[in-house]
């Protein structure tokens, strides 16, 4: 009979760490930074005004940096070759990441003001007013512009990226903030 109990015991404990794991499995990332987290990315065929064609990739790079903060880079293609480039550390506000650039590198003393954020089956880039065009885009580039979430996939040249200029920049300026 005390075998018994000892196995029920045994089991019942099993169970129950069983039941916690999966309940925090399920709830998932512990913060917005780390349920964004990832490289997002989409492949296309891209053209010139005169007809002739060329693949591009649009990819979007989040890593955190702290629990309430991720160093982000986009690289969007437009027709023409135009492009927009941007990188920096945003900030978890709510159920988005904002990226406030210093208002020392804006044009006309627009702060640039870029947004991330999961809108349904998409990860939403959102420049609002456009305060972040004339720095980082190119004519026919616009920074609201959407990836699909499902392109979400773990950044295996982590090493690399944390060892270029853009992060290396995108820190020192956040740290400066602080």
């Amino acid at each position: 009979m005390t075998h018994i109990r000892t196995a029920l015991t045994s089991i019942t404990i099993a169970l129950g760490i069983t039941i916690v794991t999966l309940a925090a499995v399920a709830a998932g990332p512990s913060s917005l930074t780390e349920a964004l987290s990832g490289r997002y990315s989409k492949h296309f065929v891209n053209g010139m005004v005169d007809g002739e064609r060329y693949d591009s990739d649009d990819v979007v790079e989040i890593v955190p940096v702290a629990e309430d903060a991720a160093y982000i880079r986009a690289s969007l293609q437009f027709a023409n070759g135009h492009a927009c480039d941007i990188s920096g550390v945003a900030e978890a506000e709510k159920n988005q990441l904002v990226y406030r650039e210093p208002v020392s590198q804006s044009l006309n003393g627009q702060q640039c003001v870029l947004r991330l954020s999961r809108v349904g089956s998409k990860l939403q880039l959102d420049d609002g007013a456009g305060s972040c065009h004339e720095m980082h885009c190119g004519m026919r580039g616009t920074l609201t512009w959407a990836l699909p979430f499902e392109s979400q996939r773990p950044i295996r040249y982590m090493a690399r990226l944390k060892a270029s200029s853009d992060y290396i920049a995108a820190l020192k300026e956040w740290h400066a903030k602080q």
